[in-house]
């Protein structure tokens, strides 16, 4: 049953993000915050590590950017590998022979252009191929902590525009009308709790809205059933569809 909107409190980015932060801590991180909790630190690697996760489950994601690493995490080693030895070390991702040739691309740019360390720079990493806003924006901003811009992905989109704060068709649109409404403190962090936030507790299609800390401000907006289970223990849940 989804509340009435007249009995819904005014959204407060504040009093939201408070109570996502404890919401999210029994769950596990995103996976770009992860890789760079164990030391993947540069922009170079947050950049790969984001062509990975496109269209990729959390767990493959973390998975196959380790694999990667594990054999080559700088341009120059990457540079030295063939896109077959590259494209057999992410398979576990999809789409995974095009991701190939785009990570040997840009590691040979970064070299060639940027004399090996990629800049945080969102436009410059927008050059590349099979780069778009929410990589660039994830990339520099894991990397360096500060936010060029939000990176909306498919959770991002989904849950704000749940919230009713933005009204958007895609993550693409959500992006600029995110930015006008959320303080810029709150662009990075957004992302990194609202991927485990919208894997387990504002999941589609049916989200666990009795069990939502935000449902006292959130419209509902789309949400015409909910699971009425409490979000599973860590470990116990299946993952749900790709991140992006």
């Amino acid at each position: 049953m989804v509340a009435r909107q007249d009995a819904k409190e005014p959204f407060d980015f504040t009093v939201a993000m408070r109570r996502l932060r404890a919401a999210v801590r029994p769950y596990p991180k995103a996976a770009m915050f992860e890789l760079h909790d164990e030391g993947h630190t540069s922009v170079f690697e947050q950049l790969v590590a984001c062509i990975i996760s496109i269209r990729t489950l959390e767990a493959a994601t973390l998975a196959t950017a380790r694999k990667l690493f594990a054999v080559a995490r700088t341009p120059e080693r990457v540079a030295a590998l063939t896109v077959e030895q590259i494209d057999e070390l992410i398979r576990g991702s999809t789409f995974h022979r095009p991701k190939a040739a785009h990570i040997r691309a840009i590691a040979h740019a970064t070299i060639e252009r940027h004399g090996g360390a990629l800049p945080p720079d969102r436009d410059a990493l927008m050059e590349f191929a099979g780069v778009g806003p929410k990589c660039a924006n994830l990339a520099v901003g894991v990397a360096t902590g500060l936010a060029a811009g939000i990176p909306v992905d498919i959770h991002v989109h989904r849950v704000t525009n749940r919230w009713g704060v933005v009204a958007a068709p895609t993550p693409e649109k959500t992006m600029p009308r995110l930015e006008q409404v959320l303080p810029k403190r709150y662009w990075l962090e957004i992302n990194k709790l609202l991927v485990p936030f919208g894997k387990y507790v504002c999941r589609s299609p049916r989200p666990k809205c009795p069990h939502c800390p935000l449902l006292s401000m959130c419209r509902q907006v789309g949400v015409n059933a909910v699971d009425p289970t409490p979000p599973p223990d860590v470990g116990v849940a299946s993952e749900p569809a790709a991140a992006d």
